[in-house]
């Protein structure tokens, strides 16, 4: 009995193992140079609950959970075209000018999203931000459709970094 037991338990491991070789951990990273000082980029992009300023796809932001900034922080995201993305903060380092995030819950065609954003100095008035990802698509099946495979995915998050890297430069050269 042990021995059976033992073996369906192996195959459902597999199994469900299986789904997840079928939808590999996929990457998407964008950088920017912003002819501003890093302390004025950061100040700009660092409020958890302030996407909506300078991210065009994103109309409202909202901490549901927990207090703005701090570690544990769940935000829920309104988007122009009326879907929802709910985020929790990961880590926050002011000093590092560093945060990170994962998705709970959203109409990304993403799951086991992780992000990271970083603002670092490029010299006098200068300053180079990275917003990079990890994550899987959101069907994890064998067969995903057209719009849900590992290509929709990365597009997908490589043109909402993109979008909001070009306007949060707009937004703080601007000042």
């Amino acid at each position: 009995m042990k021995t059976i037991t033992a073996i369906a338990f192996n195959v459902s491991l597999l199994a469900s193992g299986y789904g997840f070789a079928a939808a590999p951990m996929l990457h998407a990273s964008q950088t920017i140079s912003i002819d501003a000082s890093a302390a004025a980029v950061w100040k700009a992009a660092k409020d958890f609950d302030a996407l909506n300023t300078w991210h065009p796809a994103v109309a409202k932001d909202a901490i549901v959970e927990g207090k703005n900034d701090a570690v544990g922080a769940v935000r829920l995201l309104t988007l122009q075209d009326g879907g929802t993305i709910k985020e929790k903060l990961l880590a926050f380092d002011a000093a590092g000018r560093s945060f990170k995030y994962s998705i709970l819950e959203g109409v990304l065609p993403v799951s086991d999203y992780t992000s990271t954003f970083t603002v670092k100095s490029a010299g006098k008035g200068k300053a180079t931000v990275t917003w990079s990802g990890h994550f899987r698509r959101k069907n994890v099946g064998d067969n995903p459709g057209d719009k849900e495979n590992d290509k929709t995915a990365v597009d997908t998050i490589t043109n909402v970094y993109q979008a909001g890297l070009q306007n949060l430069k707009k937004v703080v050269e601007a000042k």
